[in-house]
């Protein structure tokens, strides 16, 4: 899957949790199940190869993937994830060269993608000055889950993340508060809210809590998303053509792809603008 990353992303700090495919052994074409639908032409068992999966790992069909019916492909993102279990976990001998090392790696793969994509929040709170007075705390919970990505696959395994994740929730919401307190005016709170298919054309939602937001098929072009909290939102389909995601926080690769947009969209620094986006 070296190819397969739609969108690099770039930015200072963030190159142990940015994916590193020509150093990953095709894990999220092998480890992940998906089931045939808008986003992949077949089905795939978790545990079986892509039939795009090539002998170096590389994907057959990478320049053509959306056109394929593979746009889930183009939207993933494993956030180093697929690179720390090749090189760290198993030190570079790959599910082919060792296929008894196959089920327990394919198993530690989705562990270390969490915690990777916990780090990718992270390393954005760090530098964020507004959250200075969390920075000891951030850090400690940053090196601790970095310290256990470097751990054996059998601890890896028997990691609850779940509990990992709801500390650290409870870390990044306080991040979010002291970065919105500082938006002027009463901010909008729609988080969790079913916003599938709204009409927020130029809606004003700067400073604005949409965590984990259902904002499928959104319309979104011309809003004012700047210092809005975009954790978890499901950006799939919706529209952000010439929307203003300036300093919006939490906001990933994979949501920029998953979404539509245009050379207009004003995007926060460390992500890049999506090829399949119009001109």
């Amino acid at each position: 899957m070296s190819e397969k990353c739609e969108a690099p992303v770039s930015g200072g700090g963030r190159s142990e949790v940015q994916a590193d495919c020509a150093n990953c052994f095709g894990l999220c074409c092998v480890a992940l199940p998906f089931a045939a639908s808008s986003g992949f032409a077949v089905d795939k068992p978790a545990g079986t190869p892509c039939g795009n999966l090539q002998t170096d790992f590389r994907c057959g069909i990478h320049s053509s993937l959306r056109e394929r019916g593979f746009s889930g492909c183009t939207v993933f993102d494993c956030f180093g994830a697929g690179q720390k279990v090749s090189q760290t976990t198993y030190g570079g001998q790959d599910w082919r060269q060792a296929p008894h090392t196959a089920r327990q790696m394919f198993d530690v793969f989705p562990v270390m993608r969490q915690l990777h994509e916990l780090l990718w929040y992270l390393t954005e709170s760090l530098a964020l000055p507004q959250a200075r007075t969390l920075h000891g705390e951030l850090r400690r919970a940053f090196d601790d889950i970095d310290a256990l990505t470097r751990s054996s696959a059998e601890t890896l395994i028997g990691t609850d993340v779940a509990e990992i994740r709801h500390e650290i929730s409870g870390l990044l919401l306080r991040v979010s508060e002291l970065v919105r307190a500082e938006v002027p005016g009463r901010k909008k709170n729609h988080r969790g809210a079913d916003l599938m298919g709204a009409r927020l054309r130029g809606a004003a939602l700067r400073g604005a809590n949409l965590r984990g937001a259902y904002l499928i098929a959104a319309d979104l072009k011309g809003a004012d998303l700047r210092s809005a909290d975009l954790i978890g939102v499901d950006f799939r389909d919706a529209d952000l053509s010439g929307a203003d995601l300036t300093g919006c926080l939490f906001l990933t690769q994979s949501q920029l792809n998953a979404a539509k947009g245009d050379a207009a969209t004003k995007l926060p620094s460390g992500l890049s603008r999506p090829g399949h986006w119009s001109r």
